[in-house]
């Protein structure tokens, strides 16, 4: 028996001593939905795209769609998903190609255009029709896309915090290779995310809850797996750098709602401005409000204590307002 159990500590302990096991597509963990899979080819190749579709148990005929950032997943809404579903609506919220439970696919133009369309097709192949889009973070830049590409398949659109409001590399942050982004990608660890989430996300606060949400990126980097995921981001910040969406604001023609949290600064390639820029980068305050003054018909909602993530960081108001400005909608 002493034997066995000196065995048995050696073998706790070799465990411990060994890297986290790699889960590029975040197969040990677990979404608050059942998660489907949609199969389809884009760019000549086989690509399957993770989603949850929550069906309601009485239903209003309306579906809301909605889409994560670029460091969150589809799961990163589920405080949103349950009260979205008991007021009726249906609830599809995918991972994009490149994400957390979908394929991350090694040689991918990635374009907010692209993810756009495989978005509409996954829709599409769902029998959805007028969505609702909501979209978070890089996900509000592709909600945005979405609207201009599909107006008339649309019933609404609602952006929460989303990234693109402005042009950093025309403000002056540098650019740089895919490369360079990779070998920064590759860096990146539980203590590293931790620490961007809360100076940028949540003005220098936080709580337990959020470990969840840094566990499920820094679990997808781990181990040799990892590099799929680095290269994936790599590819994506590239393609949020060169694809702003300010520019094109004064054509969004579909019913608009800005969820603003006005503690936010995010701002990406701010760690490589020079300081008297990067102070001014990541305004949301200001970028709201300018994002709403040239979005015609739009309605800006704000909350002065919340900063990247409000649905994340206070779920209860973040939901409270979001199905009030719903039944708004025409």
């Amino acid at each position: 028996m002493p034997g066995l159990r000196c065995s048995l500590v050696l073998l706790v302990l070799l465990a411990a001593a060994l890297p986290a096991r790699a889960d590029p597509q975040l197969a040990d963990f677990e979404y608050p939905y059942a998660v489907h899979h949609y199969d389809f080819r884009s760019q000549e190749q086989s690509l399957e795209m993770a989603f949850m579709d929550v069906e309601p148990r009485l239903p209003n005929g309306r579906t809301i769609v909605l889409l994560h950032g670029k460091n969150f997943c589809a799961a990163t809404w589920e405080a949103s998903i349950l009260p979205l579903s008991e007021a009726g609506y249906r609830v599809v919220v995918p991972d994009q190609i490149g994400f957390c439970k979908s394929t991350k696919p090694q040689a991918y133009q990635f374009s907010l255009h692209q993810l756009a369309a495989n978005t509409h097709a996954l829709l599409a192949s769902l029998g959805v029709e007028r969505p609702v889009v909501v979209g978070h973070s890089m996900g509000g830049m592709l909600a945005l896309r979405y609207a201009l590409m599909y107006p008339q398949e649309m019933a609404g659109l609602v952006v929460v915090n989303p990234i693109g409001l402005e042009d950093w590399k025309a403000k002056g942050v540098p650019l740089v290779t895919v490369d360079q982004l990779y070998e920064r990608e590759r860096k990146t660890t539980f203590d590293s995310i931790k620490r961007y989430q809360q100076t940028t996300y949540y003005a220098g606060t936080w709580q337990p809850a959020y470990d969840r949400w840094v566990d499920m990126l820094a679990g997808m980097y781990a181990g040799e797996g990892g590099t799929f995921v680095a290269w994936a981001q790599a590819l994506t910040s590239d393609m949020i750098l060169s694809q702003p969406v300010v520019y094109e604001l004064e054509r969004i023609a579909v019913p608009t709602i800005l969820m603003i949290g006005q503690k936010d600064t995010t701002a990406i390639g701010k760690d490589r401005a020079p300081p008297e820029l990067a102070k001014t980068l990541g305004n949301y305050p200001e970028l709201a409000q300018l994002a709403q003054q040239r979005i015609k018909g739009s309605v800006l909602l704000t909350f002065p204590e919340l900063g990247h993530s409000p649905q994340v960081q206070d779920p209860a108001q973040f939901n409270t307002a979001l199905l009030q400005q719903l039944q708004r909608l025409p």
